[in-house]
């Protein structure tokens, strides 16, 4: 088989199209090239690693004792995005039969109805096609789970999770990537997720920091990112996924997809050092956290705009996108809301940059490099001038709908009893690794065993010196600390690691 200039391969004229098909009767797999759902299964595999690259960027971004959680709240969050796509969530976003533009029906639900008919890209079948935009939504819950940093409880925001995902992920979905939804029907150009993934994402954790409140000042004195070497980590990861993130958007191994790879790092790059060379104009340093900042804000860019625009554009989206998004994170200063991890800065606002960008750099020549979507017309470059505003009440409803009801889950969900939102003020000196999890991503309490073990014993001890126990601090040490007094142990089997009786004057 070999691709039409219009079309896929081949029509899907299987038996039982309503079901997808009956593998008893006939090959299903005639009505794909191999290569296509190749390249896809790959893909769906690299996305998959952008989920504990997030993990890892978050932990680092973090304080140490609250490290662990963050990588947690990501994998966890997986998990029950998972079950949720297999349940009903593929089936609400992308169902054929449904017909309000808004959300879809039950069709799918169970992955029923959902085996080798063509998808909503006719390059690859529905199985295949659910699957891979399962990822996308697993990614999508975990970066807003960098809202929970430090101060949020693990449980509620599993449930948050779940209906998250029900409520505003998969109705957003169907708004654009459907093709009964209204965005679709009205013509917005988004290509990998400017509206699903990065708006509803970013504002999506500003509304979910509103709800849990700021972290306390006395904890946010002298803040800096406890790792910076996992920051530069999870930014590879997220790198290297997001090239099956926006590579695989074409939905087959097509020169759209090379062109959206292209697009993609020339974005991430130009974004990156824009971002470097900004906070060296303060600090005379170079930065690796600004250039992991604008790395990620230039590839959450590209992701609604690299399979649209042209290669020489993505340089010009990857400046602009470097500036915007490095300035946008004062804005959380601007309206008092703590976003820890910079989530709306770096993928609400560069979502939106890329999508405006689709308007006036979006063309013809490129969408139809996928051998499919050959009248497809693009932005100013195709002379369509009304793609502008199109674009920009695309934007208008993707942050007012998931602000608005993003706010009123959290609301919810915090005033069910045992599903509080947020961590208590002691908890939250604790630290919420230990808090919620009972594990540290750093145990310094077995470093300081070991070292106490291996180095020679002094004649004598400061018995009030928290040197030995003060690794091993529970709450109220940890309170006295912060207080800038010396934790007291009263009784504790602690103090009596090294230590020995002063002998009394005489």
């Amino acid at each position: 088989m070999s691709y039409s200039w219009m079309g896929p391969p081949s029509n899907f004229t299987a038996d039982n199209t309503e079901t997808g098909g009956d593998s008893r009767t006939e090959n299903l797999n005639q009505w794909y090239t191999k290569g296509d759902p190749a390249y896809i299964i790959v893909c769906s595999a690299m996305v998959l690693v952008m989920v504990p690259g997030l993990g890892f960027l978050y932990s680092g971004l973090a304080r140490r004792k609250s490290a662990l959680s963050l990588i947690w709240a990501c994998i966890g969050s997986s998990a029950i995005v998972t079950f949720q796509w297999y349940l009903w969530g593929y089936s609400l976003a992308f169902s054929r039969t449904a017909t309000n533009g808004f959300i879809g029906n039950l069709h799918h639900a169970f992955l029923r109805n959902t085996l080798g008919a063509p998808s909503p890209s006719p390059l690859i079948a529905e199985l295949l096609f659910s699957f891979y935009q399962m990822q996308f939504a697993a990614v999508t819950v975990a970066i807003v789970m960098g809202a929970i940093a430090e101060r949020g409880r693990v449980l509620p925001a599993m449930v948050f999770a779940f209906l998250w995902t029900t409520l505003v992920y998969c109705p957003i979905a169907c708004w654009a990537w459907n093709p009964s939804g209204w965005a679709f029907d009205y013509g917005v150009l988004d290509y990998a997720g400017g509206g699903p993934v990065e708006i509803a994402s970013g504002v999506g954790a500003l509304a979910y920091s509103l709800v849990l409140g700021k972290r306390q000042e006395k904890m946010l004195l002298n803040f800096r990112p406890h790792n910076v070497s996992l920051i530069t980590l999870g930014t590879i990861l997220l790198w290297f996924g997001w090239l099956g993130f926006n590579g695989g958007s074409s939905y087959g191994a097509n020169l759209r997809a090379v062109v959206a790879c292209w697009n993609t790092n020339l974005t991430a790059i130009f974004s990156g050092v824009t971002w470097v060379l900004l906070d060296f104009r303060l600090a005379k340093k170079w930065s690796m956290v600004g250039l992991c900042s604008g790395l990620i804000s230039g590839l959450v860019a590209a992701t609604p705009a690299s399979g649209f625009i042209m290669p020489h554009a993505s340089i010009l989206l990857g400046v602009v996108t470097g500036v915007v998004c490095n300035y946008g994170t004062k804005v959380k200063y601007l309206v008092r809301i703590d976003d820890a991890m910079d989530v709306f800065a770096e993928h609400g606002i560069a979502g939106m940059v890329g999508l405006i960008f689709n308007a006036l750099f979006g063309a013809d020549y490129i969408i139809g490099l996928d051998g499919v979507n050959a009248n497809y017309v693009g932005g100013f470059v195709n002379k369509k001038w009304k793609q502008l505003y199109i674009q920009l009440a695309y934007i208008v409803a993707c942050t007012a709908y998931t602000f608005v009801v993003t706010t009123l889950i959290c609301f919810i969900i915090d005033k069910i009893p045992g599903l509080e939102l947020r961590a208590s003020e002691q908890a939250e000196l604790l630290g919420m690794d230990d808090d919620q999890l009972g594990e540290f991503a750093y145990d310094y309490v077995e470093v300081r065993r070991d070292y106490l073990a291996w180095t020679p014993a002094k004649e004598h001890h400061d018995t009030n010196s928290p040197v030995t126990a003060g690794d091993r601090h529970g709450i109220a040490a940890h309170s006295q600390m912060i207080d800038g007094h010396r934790p007291q142990h009263s009784g504790s089997s602690n103090e009596k690691v090294g230590s020995e009786e002063k002998p009394k004057n005489q």
